[in-house]
């Protein structure tokens, strides 16, 4: 149990329905990590929360789940090479835990999908790559003539 300190809800105002982010790619840190069991419970995957740090989607979470533990070994292979991705994009290419890919940038590609089951459109994460080094500021292109002969 979690102590909510003498929480109100009468005091704020309550949070409405949140939209699909735009599909695109953002900018963003995994916050969270979780290993969890699958359904069946034959297996488990691990589920990252990601938080979009910049833009109109800023603070912004998602989620994406690898089933890096299941009978279906496609299932795994996919998982793992997400991963793989994952840890490219951050720098980190042999963790131990997974809180080692924590708050480090990168940027997810989110797509927007229609869920089978109640055909709502949600978010899906499609993808993962670096962040892009900020670019130098161009040098102007050195003069074809001479110092000692330019007046």
């Amino acid at each position: 149990m979690t102590n909510l300190n003498g929480f109100d809800a009468n005091t704020v105002e309550p949070t409405t329905e949140f939209d699909p982010i735009p599909a695109a790619k953002y900018l963003a840190v995994i916050t969270g990590s979780e290993m969890k069991p699958t359904k069946t419970g034959k297996g488990s995957f691990l589920e990252l929360q990601f938080q979009i740090i910049e833009g109109p989607c800023a603070n912004r979470c998602i989620w994406a789940r690898l089933n890096l533990d299941n009978p279906n070994p496609t299932a795994v292979q996919i998982a793992r090479g997400q991963l793989s991705a994952l840890c490219r994009a951050v720098g980190v290419m042999t963790p131990k835990d997974s809180c080692e890919l924590h708050n480090l940038p990168l940027v997810i590609d989110v797509k927007c999908k229609k869920r089978t089951d109640n055909d709502e459109i949600t978010n899906e994460i499609k993808g993962f790559s670096k962040k892009e080094s900020p670019t130098a500021p161009a040098r102007p292109a050195a003069a074809s003539t001479p110092p000692w002969a330019r007046r």
